[in-house]
């Protein structure tokens, strides 16, 4: 048999098991800060929402509700001063735009470059939205689940 080296510190823990452990505590941070981002993110968006006069309150917690369901990876953040959701790397997916905010006949539901819906040589990227019916619904959220794909 050969000799085996002896990495052990005095605490009792190789070399390697304590380059292991504090990995571990930098990947516990990042998640920290990950998570902290994405309530701040969460935070700011329901304030805006909150702030939004009528109906576009009520449809902006509805789209809320429907995108945070069906593509729970996206963050929520705030992007020109309306609601928006992000993939990891920050950059915004979807977004809403209230009507009132601009004072159109239709609030809109607006996906970004960096949503898969690409189909041929065109396809839509915004949406006017007047009501959220049962159908409008499951086709946003379908949408939404085929932007994260």
């Amino acid at each position: 048999m050969s000799p085996q080296k002896d990495t052990q510190t005095s605490e009792g823990f190789s070399d390697e098991e304590r380059a292991a452990m504090k990995e571990r505590a930098r990947e516990l941070e990042a998640e920290a800060r990950a998570n902290k981002k994405k309530a701040d993110g969460e935070s700011d968006v329901m304030g805006k929402i909150a702030e939004m006069p009528e109906p576009d309150r009520a449809m902006a917690e509805r789209l809320h509700a429907i995108i945070t369901a069906n593509a729970p990876d996206l963050w929520p953040k705030t992007w020109y001063g309306m609601p928006a959701y992000a993939n990891p790397d920050g950059k915004v997916v979807c977004f809403f735009q209230g009507a009132q905010r601009f004072d159109t006949r239709y609030a809109t539901l607006g996906f970004n470059d960096t949503a898969n819906l690409d189909e041929g040589a065109m396809w839509p990227t915004a949406f006017a939205l007047k009501a959220l019916t049962p159908d409008v619904e499951a086709q946003i959220a379908a949408l939404v689940r085929k932007a994260v794909s």
